[in-house]
């Protein structure tokens, strides 16, 4: 690494639900949970204070499930929530597999299960060595996972947040459909917004820029992009506030 240090020392990563379903589709790979996980420790044996915000879409969508059978749209939302339950549990155990200690932190409260979300408990873990995942969302409907995880790093002080995902990083266009999109490596809230671009609903942009904390988009299926990311390389995407 060019850098000894890590650029920062205290981020939040929004892990995808699609991501931990790896090449399945549908449902949680163990494999890929434990990849993902061996990640995150590398991160976390720099000294990086880490949280975890993870999505539920490889189990439930809510928008899926309400045009697909007819849910009603705050049912279908607390469904997915609980789905980001299960991901929580399933990175909990593979952590805690490899030695690093966790806390699972809920918006919804399953005292059997997880700790209510509580701003300084969690602060407090992430001091005294503990990677604190967050999951059910915000706890309330009409919210997405993407929205937890800005709301929740700017509540922790974190100082960018980091969204893994399947693809490179942010395109001009979806590169799925169109062969020629082209990776825009640094751009800023406001172009992001004026371009559609779907990284992130509006809600998350909107709290991201307010807040001054940068996001990162990049493949954390690429092995070391992570860690990369942490030491100040370029990698992914990168979108900031800009000039005030």
């Amino acid at each position: 690494m060019k850098q000894k240090k890590p650029r920062y020392s205290r981020v939040l990563i929004k892990l995808s639900g699609e991501a931990l379903a790896g090449e399945l589709g549908y449902g949680i790979d163990p494999d890929v949970v434990i990849e993902m996980a061996m990640q995150l420790k590398e991160i976390f044996d720099c000294g990086v204070q880490v949280a975890v915000v993870v999505g539920g879409g490889n189990i439930f969508r809510a928008r899926t499930g309400i045009k697909s059978g007819g849910i009603e749209r705050t049912t279908a939302d607390y469904m997915g929530m609980l789905a980001s339950v299960l991901n929580g549990l399933a990175m909990q155990d593979a952590l805690e597999k490899i030695g690093v200690q966790t806390r699972v932190q809920t918006a919804i409260t399953m005292n059997e299960i997880a700790e209510p979300y509580i701003r300084r408990r969690a602060v407090h873990h992430m001091e005294n060595g503990r990677i604190v995942i967050f999951a059910a969302g915000t706890g309330n409907p009409y919210f997405t996972t993407d929205t937890a995880a800005a709301l929740r790093a700017a509540e922790v002080g974190a100082q960018v947040v980091i969204k893994a995902t399947n693809v490179a990083g942010v395109y001009d266009r979806d590169p799925k459909n169109d062969p020629e999109a082209r990776l825009l490596p640094r751009l800023t809230f406001d172009q992001a917004l004026r371009m559609s671009l779907r990284v992130m609903d509006e809600t998350a942009f909107t709290l991201c820029k307010e807040n001054r904390i940068p996001l990162l988009v990049l493949n954390v299926r690429e092995q070391g992009n992570l860690l990369k990311a942490i030491f100040g390389e370029t990698v992914g995407s990168t979108i900031e506030a800009g000039p005030e």
